[in-house]
C-alpha cells in the first residue's frame, strides 16, 4: 500500500457531483442515438428511451445506496473489493477504467471532427492532430493544478452543452404530435434487447460521479441526491428529445446528425451550425468529466496495493493524483493518434455493466459490514431494487456478441498480470523488510 501522507483536497460539493454526473451521461450519445432509436423503435422510440431509465435507475438507486457507505475515493473499486477482495475490487475497477480510457480518446478525437463543421481543417490532417493534442494538453493540464479548476472546466461545459438542447426541445414543444406516440408500433422483439444495449450507451457514465468521493465535502450524502436526480433530470431531456426529433423530421431514422438536422428545419442554417457547436460542447464536457474522475481509479488501486505506488503519487502542491492524471491523457492521446482506440470502444458498455453488476452483488454484504449513518440514502425495499438490477443486467449482457466477451477476457487476463506484478512486488518488499 502506498505511503503517501499527501491527501486529497475535498472540493467538491453536492452541485459539483451532479456536475460531473451530468457530464458523465450526457455526451456523444445523445447527438447520434435519436437515429438508431428511430430506426428501431420508429413512434415508440420515445418509450424506449423511458424504459432503458426504468433500467438504469435500478442500477443508479444501487450505487446510490453503495456510496453513502463510502468517504474514499474509487467507487466501484471500494464496494466490490471491500466485499469480495482486493482481486475483485481491483478487476471491477480496471476494466471500467479500460472502457473509459478508450472512450476518453474515441470522445476527443469525436469533438475535433464535429469542430470542423466551422473549420474544414479540423477534420482530418495535421491540423486535427494538433487540435486532439491540444486539447489531451489543456484537460491534463487544468485536472493536475487542481480539482477546483477542473471542477470549473465542468461547470463551464454543463451550462454551454444545456442551452442548445434546452433551445431545440422549446422550439420544437410547439410542434409536437402526440398522436403519434399512440399510433407507435410494437418494435421487433427478437432485437429488442439488442436495441436496448445499444441505446443504454446514452445512460452509463453517471458512475464517473461516485468515483472521487475522496474529493468530497460530504460525499455520503451528496452523491446519492446527485446521482438520483441528475439521472432523472437526464431522463426528461431525453424522452422530449427524442419526441420532438420524431415530430419534426419523419425521416429521422436516415439521419447521419439528427439533432443538428432538426436544428435545421426548426432554425434554419443557425440552428444547424448552434446544435453541431452543442454537441463541441457536450462531448468536452463528458470528456473533463472523465478526466477529472477516471484517473482517481488508478490512483484508488495505488492505495489499496494493487496498482504501482507510482499511480498513488499526489502533488505536493496541487493535491492532486499527478501521475495517474498523466498516465491517463498519455495513453488515451497515443490511441486517439493511432485510430486503434475504435475497437475498444465495442466493449465499453458490456465493461461497465460487469462493473455495475459486481458493484450491485457487493451491497449485500456492505449491508452486514459497514457502518450506517443517519444521514445514509436509503432504499425501500431492501434488497428488491438491486435484484432487479442486477438481474436486468444480466439479461443485456447476454446480448454482447462472442467478439465483445473474447475481448473483455484478453483485458481481464492483461489486468491480471498487473495484479500479480503487484502484489509480487508488495511481497518481496514485505520480506525486505523481514515481514
Amino acid at each position: 500500500m502506498s505511503n503517501n501522507k499527501v491527501s486529497l483536497k475535498r472540493d467538491i460539493g453536492k452541485l459539483g457531483f451532479a456536475a460531473i454526473t451530468l457530464n458523465g451521461v450526457i455526451g456523444a450519445g445523445i447527438f447520434a442515438l435519436p437515429a438508431v432509436a428511430a430506426e428501431r423503435g420508429g413512434n415508440l422510440s420515445p418509450w424506449l428511451f423511458l424504459f432503458c431509465s426504468v433500467l438504469i435507475m435500478t442500477v443508479v438507486l444501487s450505487f446510490a445506496r453503495a456510496a453513502s457507505f463510502f468517504r474514499d475515493t474509487g467507487g466501484p473499486i471500494q464496494y466490490a473489493g471491500q466485499a469480495f477482495g482486493p482481486f475483485v475490487g481491483y478487476q471491477t475497477g480496471w476494466l471500467t477504467y479500460v472502457g473509459r480510457i478508450s472512450a476518453l480518446g474515441a470522445n476527443i478525437l469525436l469533438m475535433v471532427t464535429y469542430a470542423g463543421w466551422f473549420w474544414a481543417p479540423l477534420e482530418s490532417g495535421p491540423i486535427h492532430q494538433f487540435a486532439v493534442i491540444t486539447i489531451f494538453i489543456m484537460l491534463t493540464v487544468f485536472n493536475v493544478i487542481g480539482v477546483r479548476h477542473s471542477m470549473a472546466v465542468v461547470y463551464v461545459f454543463s451550462a454551454l452543452k444545456l442551452v442548445p438542447l434546452f433551445l431545440l426541445m422549446l422550439l420544437g414543444l410547439s410542434h409536437l404530435r402526440p398522436e403519434i406516440l399512440l399510433e407507435a408500433d410494437l418494435p421487433v422483439m427478437s432485437s429488442f434487447g439488442e436495441t436496448i444495449l445499444i441505446l443504454l450507451y446514452a445512460f452509463v457514465g453517471f458512475e464517473s460521479a461516485v468515483v472521487p468521493a475522496g474529493e468530497g465535502r460530504n460525499p455520503r450524502r451528496d452523491i446519492p441526491t446527485a446521482l438520483t436526480l441528475t439521472v432523472l433530470t437526464v431522463t426528461g431531456f431525453y424522452f422530449l428529445i427524442q419526441f420532438v426529433s420524431i415530430s419534426v423530421l419523419p425521416e429521422l431514422s436516415t439521419s447521419k446528425t439528427p439533432l443538428s438536422d432538426v436544428a435545421g428545419v426548426l432554425m434554419g442554417a443557425a440552428g444547424a451550425s448552434l446544435l453541431a457547436l452543442g454537441a463541441v460542447f457536450s462531448i468536452g464536457g463528458n470528456c473533463s468529466a472523465s478526466m477529472l474522475s477516471a484517473p482517481r481509479m488508478t490512483y484508488a488501486l495505488a492505495q489499496l496495493g494493487t496498482m504501482p505506488a507510482w499511480f498513488g503519487r499526489v502533488h505536493p502542491r496541487f493535491h492532486t493524483p499527478v501521475n495517474s492524471i498523466i498516465f491517463y491523457s498519455a495513453v488515451a492521446l497515443v490511441l486517439a493518434l493511432s485510430g486503434s482506440f475504435i475497437w475498444l470502444a465495442v466493449v465499453s458498455t458490456l465493461a461497465r455493466l460487469l462493473s455495475y453488476m459486481l458493484s450491485i452483488a457487493a451491497l449485500p454484504v456492505l449491508e452486514k459490514r459497514m457502518e450506517v449513518n443517519e444521514d445514509q440514502f436509503r432504499l425501500r425495499g431492501g434488497l428488491l431494487v438491486p435484484g432487479v438490477a442486477l438481474v436486468l443486467c444480466l439479461w443485456l449482457i447476454t446480448h454482447a456478441s462472442a467478439a465483445h466477451w473474447m475481448t473483455t477476457a484478453g483485458f481481464f487476463a492483461l489486468g491480471t498480470v498487473f495484479y500479480w506484478l503487484s502484489a509480487r512486488r508488495q511481497t518481496s518488499n514485505d520480506d525486505a523488510k523481514g515481514i
